[in-house]
């Protein structure tokens, strides 16, 4: 039996780590934080374990929790203090996220990417302004809904603008819209926000893996779902297209969700693309590890740890993750 060729001899000790080809480190995570205009504590997220809604007055607060452990950058999510049909609350000079990004870049070093998106501040809980509420029956859990495309991107236009002026760092449209990548751009830099790049949530899927999330930013709609606007989870070719169409545009940054379904999706996009891509590990992959933990069934460090190192040897250059302060801690 020929064995000139032995793979176990780089597995042994002190060599492992020399010839590994994947290496995590803190400043790869994006740490997502929610605030909450609507109360004045911290408020447990129950679907996700380790995480809170914290007021705008703690809002330093928990961001310098997340840059102790090495993480460099926060993504905001804002729970306003009042929801109408069209999300007005989402651009208002005075709205949660615009408050709390004012503090959070004066007093602190902080990288802060601000979710530009509508659902958690429509009372409808869909992403955008709706040109017909309902086609069938709202008691029924399939009903669907239209979403008014361009009217939706002025509004897209106005929040991101908010943000930028209010200090963020990056803006990140999430709703999936067509051309919002490029009404954004536009609107940055005919209001001299030329500098501040977008990263789309370019690949968003409809899928069942966003539940926890929508409790921990009370976005979740109203009646019907999100798959005349979110991409079909049987799509991968699809993927291509519509990142395409953002590269067109102007993004700077490329974003997949969710991360671990897609890990095909995450790949094909960096051989294709030179840009940096991003992937989010969202709150039902983070929800199942800790499920499974509390049965006893799995190591919640050590599945966490390997499904963020998964994320990145697929090709995600930054990942967005409810386990970053945790493994980065541990890193």
């Amino acid at each position: 039996m020929d064995l000139t060729h032995r793979p176990r001899r780089l597995r042994q000790d002190r060599v492992r780590d020399l010839v590994s080809e994947t290496t995590l480190e803190p400043t790869d995570f994006v740490a997502p934080v929610f605030v909450d205009a609507t109360t004045d504590e911290r408020i447990e997220i129950e679907s996700m374990p380790g995480h809170e809604r914290v007021p705008i007055d703690e809002a330093v607060d928990r961001v310098e929790e997340v840059l102790e452990t090495g993480v460099e950058a926060v993504m905001l999510f804002g729970i306003p203090i009042a929801k109408d049909p069209e999300g007005t609350r989402a651009w208002a000079d005075d709205g949660v996220v615009q408050e709390a990004t004012r503090r959070i870049v004066a007093e602190t070093d902080a990288y802060v990417i601000t979710d530009v998106c509508l659902c958690e501040y429509t009372d409808h809980g869909h992403c955008g302004t709706l040109e017909e509420e309902l086609r069938t029956d709202a008691d029924d859990a399939h009903a669907t809904c239209t979403v008014d495309n361009d009217a939706t991107l002025e509004s897209l236009e106005k929040i991101a603008v908010s943000h930028a002026a209010a200090g963020a760092d990056m803006v990140a449209p999430s709703g999936m819209m067509d051309g919002m990548v490029g009404a954004i751009r536009g609107a940055l830099d005919r209001e001299g926000f030329e500098n501040v790049p977008v990263m789309s949530y370019a690949a968003k899927y409809e899928s069942a893996f966003y539940g926890p999330f929508r409790d921990a930013a009370d976005g979740a709609p109203a009646f019907g779902d999100r798959r005349h606007y979110q991409m079909d989870p049987a799509n991968a070719r699809e993927a291509i297209r519509e990142v395409a169409l953002d590269v067109e545009e102007g993004a700077d940054v490329l974003m997949v969700k969710p991360a671990l379904p897609y890990l095909d999706v995450v790949s094909s996009l960096r051989r294709e693309f030179d840009h940096p891509i991003a992937a989010y590990n969202v709150s039902g992959e983070y929800a199942m590890l800790h499920a499974a933990a509390e049965k006893g069934w799995l190591d919640v460090e050590e599945t966490a740890l390997e499904s963020l190192l998964s994320i990145k040897r697929a090709g995600a250059d930054l990942i967005l993750t409810y386990f970053a302060e945790d493994v980065a801690a541990r890193l």
